[in-house]
């Protein structure tokens, strides 16, 4: 018997309820086979991603700002470099290389504004001083120069904060989309940043600066804030002839005439009281280099504070081309003594300690004051002569143990006059002005200026003090001073070079010889 054909199977009706099901049910698993692993993954919580999107874009903006985000630019014949930095409290800082640092709570916004002053441009500066005239046109050259180089430095930054953010989007997402909107949302951020920084701007923020390293003492040193703020118009003036009249401090120190002694003879720098002038180290290896110093001779008062922060100022002191012989001035504290003691080519004379130098023998004796410490009531004259005593007693030991001294240095000349008749030569400083005389006794005591100009505390003076150094020709084989060259430069506010030379009363023509000191009772 014949099987009957089955029925065929009729295809289901594309309006039944199984067949929409099962579409839905193969429409699933192809998405399953073709769709990436990750999507199997449940995606982040909308928080989560929020949370990772901040983090990319404040972590691109920040390496955008530190990459690309600095602007050099001139102000006047200075230097700058202006930078925006992350940060909690906001703010702006100025750093003066290499005196320290300046914080002024200018503004509260997560971005602080950093401006290093570098240096002083040579070529610019020259120019300032060979045209004087236009120093009346300085004031609004400075104006426009910070004006360009804020614009500059904002343009800078929108475009590195944006730069960084969507390049380091698009490495973390791989989504141009993605990228994108990180870029924008840190523009949104830097935006709202200066608008913060504008609205809390608090430009009475100068009066209250805080200061770190060798500007910790800048309070004591360049006078009251409020008069800086009530009378900027004339600190901006007086600023800008500051700059041009150092300029041409350096060109003059430059360019001094050059001695050409006996090359029997000995050549001592004999300077003092520098008082923290940067400008001094300048002036200093200048004379070395064109008088061939052989030594050189510091009677005190190289800082001004005496604090451990200071220290680091003395460093071009080794790098001087010459012996250093320093002894310690009422400003100068045991601390800086002894980071001196530690530098090499520099000797510390203390308590009579001698030592010999170029041939000729140098003992000296330290301030037993330091005037900075209001904790200790100053003795005055009578610590001095006793530490000028005992520097005659030692000085009275080396003549009997055959190695007589040449030069006895102290920084007080009332400590220095106690070594009358057991030395030929005594140098000293601390009052900011040069003598020269000869002690009863035979003894000539040589009182230096500042080196310094009076230091950073000059600009305070109606009159600033001048720059005084003196090149002293000892003989070769007597050790005797033969002349001395008195080089007086222009000091902050001024621009005269003088070189004056002067001999001996015993070296002039037809002068008898003078007779060797005598040695004054014990």
């Amino acid at each position: 018997m014949a099987r009957e054909a089955p029925e065929p199977i009729r295809p289901l009706r594309t309006n039944h309820p199984l067949h929409s099901g099962l579409v839905r049910l193969q429409r699933h698993y192809r998405s399953r086979r073709t769709a990436p692993t990750s999507a199997l993954v449940d995606s982040p919580h909308p928080w989560a991603r929020a949370l990772g999107l901040t983090a990319v874009v404040l972590l691109g903006a920040w390496l955008g700002l530190l990459i690309v985000g600095s602007v050099r630019t001139p102000v006047g014949p200075m230097d700058t470099s202006m930078t925006l930095r992350p940060s909690l409290s906001g703010g702006t800082k100025i750093n003066v290389s290499p005196l320290g640092a300046l914080e002024l709570d200018s503004h509260l916004a997560p971005i602080r504004l950093d401006v290093d002053v570098d240096q002083l441009d040579p070529e610019r500066s020259s120019a300032l001083v060979k045209h004087p005239e236009r120093l009346s046109g300085l004031q609004d050259e400075v104006a426009r120069d910070v004006t360009d180089g804020t614009t500059e430095l904002a343009v800078r930054s929108c475009v590195a904060v944006v730069s960084g953010a969507t390049a380091l989007g698009l490495a973390v997402y791989r989504r141009p989309r993605r990228a994108l909107a990180a870029g924008g949302l840190a523009l949104a951020l830097l935006a709202a940043s200066g608008a913060s920084a504008y609205a809390t701007w608090n430009p009475k923020s100068v009066l209250e600066p805080k200061f770190s390293g060798l500007l910790s003492s800048a309070p004591s040193l360049v006078g009251d804030a409020r008069s800086i703020v009530t009378e900027f118009d004339v600190y901006q003036r007086e600023l800008a002839r500051l700059v041009t009249n150092v300029t041409k401090l350096y060109d003059a120190t430059s360019t001094l005439p050059v001695y050409q002694p006996d090359p029997a003879t000995v050549r001592v720098l004999h300077v003092s009281d520098i008082h923290l002038n940067p400008a001094a180290w300048h002036i200093i290896g200048s004379l070395v280099e064109q008088y061939g110093i052989d030594v050189i001779i510091d009677s005190g008062d190289t800082m001004d504070h005496g604090t451990a922060a200071e220290n680091a100022f003395l460093d071009p002191v080794s790098d001087l081309g010459a012996p250093y012989v320093w002894v310690r001035g009422n400003h100068d504290s045991r601390v800086t003594q002894a980071y001196l003691d530690r530098l090499e080519n520099v000797h510390v004379l203390d308590e009579g300690r001698a030592v010999t130098v170029a041939g000729v023998r140098i003992a000296g004796s330290g301030d037993p004051q330091f005037t900075p410490d209001r904790s200790v009531v100053a003795q005055g004259d009578p610590a001095e002569r006793m530490t000028g005593l005992r520097l005659a007693s030692a000085l009275r030991d080396q003549k009997r143990a055959g190695t007589p001294v040449d030069i006895a240095v102290a920084h007080n000349p009332v400590a220095a006059r106690e070594s009358d008749g057991e030395v030929p030569l005594a140098l000293a400083g601390h009052v900011h002005h040069r003598k020269t005389e000869v002690l009863p006794h035979g003894t000539r005591l040589k009182i230096e200026g500042s080196t310094g100009g009076g230091g950073l505390r000059a600009v305070q003076n109606e009159k600033p003090e001048k720059v005084r150094a003196s090149v002293l020709y000892l003989d070769r084989q007597t050790r005797r001073l033969q002349a001395w060259d008195e080089i007086t430069l222009g000091g902050l506010g001024l621009t005269t070079a003088e070189v004056s030379r002067h001999l001996p009363e015993e070296n002039t023509p037809g002068a008898t010889p003078s007779p060797t000191p005598s040695a004054s009772p014990p």
